[in-house]
């Protein structure tokens, strides 16, 4: 949300303020028919064309109608077939979106978090902790900030965080709903885009 925002207002389209006020607006949020606390995972990335006078609450509401245009009633389906929400759907394909590059590792990715969730081992997903630290991050994950108190911590709290940590693109979603048949519980950076599995 609030790199968004920061590209918005550096192309003069809304108010930093209005828009990060907007986008965590209960009644808001609501009347878009997104069960959530704020937009963060559903203001979709996509390419859009915007006016200076489009303001704050059409800019939000276009990114949202792209959303429940690309979570189309066979994702629902499926969402109900895994006994899902669709938030915590959203939340899982915000962290594949971060962790993934390619499509074929999306889903890899995806059956590493189910098959821990399964264990109920800890999902320890650096880019939640990334999520948290907002701008402060400089680029080294610290063994520190793994002991930040937050439900959006991983390597602390058990479980998805609370909500999404990004806005999922169409692959990330489509590989937390299809998870690709595998046993993988760990994965580790091959600093290429890529990654090694591992049992």
């Amino acid at each position: 949300l609030n790199q968004i925002a920061k590209i918005l207002v550096k192309e003069q389209l809304i108010n930093q303020n209005k828009f990060s006020r907007l986008a965590r607006d209960r009644e808001f949020i609501k009347s878009l028919k997104i069960d959530a606390s704020s937009l963060e995972g559903y203001l979709f990335p996509d390419s859009y064309e915007f006016t200076t006078d489009s303001g704050e609450v059409f800019i939000l509401k276009k990114m949202v109608s792209r959303f429940n245009e690309v979570f189309n009633d066979d994702f629902k389906r499926r969402t109900a077939e895994l006994k899902l929400s669709v938030h915590k759907v959203v939340t899982l394909a915000s962290l594949i979106e971060k962790e993934a590059k390619t499509a074929e590792e999306k889903g890899i990715v995806s059956a590493v978090y189910y098959n821990r969730l399964k264990k109920n081992m800890l999902l320890q997903c650096d880019p939640t902790i990334i999520y948290l630290l907002d701008n402060n991050f400089d680029g080294i994950l610290k063994n520190s900030y793994l002991d930040i108190n937050s439900p959006y911590n991983t390597y602390k709290y058990p479980g998805l965080p609370p909500g999404p940590i990004a806005n999922p693109g169409k692959e990330s979603i489509l590989a937390a709903l299809y998870p690709a048949k595998e046993k993988y519980l760990y994965f580790v950076s091959t600093n290429d885009g890529h990654h090694k599995f591992s049992n």
